[in-house]
């Protein structure tokens, strides 16, 4: 293989790779009708923090919605919602974006 085959090679194994990395990422909004204050976001925040997975949260009292991206290797809806509920703070998926399972 000449000089430039071989670059365009790992450049291709690089982009295709990095590509498949990128797929197990999803986000997935939240609906958390309980935060009845503006304290409560805080809780709802910490305890999805502390799923393994977990790469991003975003909690809002206003709308009561918590934005989470997660890896799908590692962590599920259901388990997040699992987080939420065992903090005192039920919840339900109201959009999920990413990788199609």
């Amino acid at each position: 293989m000449n000089r430039s085959r071989i670059a365009e090679f790992l450049l291709s194994s690089a982009v295709a790779f990095s590509g498949a990395a990128l797929a197990d990422s999803r986000t997935v909004t939240l609906e958390v009708p309980g935060m009845t204050c503006s304290a409560c976001p805080i809780t709802v925040k910490k305890a999805l923090k502390d799923v393994s997975g977990v790469e991003k949260v975003a909690v809002t009292f206003e709308p009561r919605e918590a934005v989470v991206t997660f890896d799908d290797k590692k962590t599920s809806v259901d388990k997040l919602r699992e987080a939420t509920k065992n903090a005192g703070y039920p919840s339900a998926p109201k959009a999920i974006a990413g990788a199609a399972r």
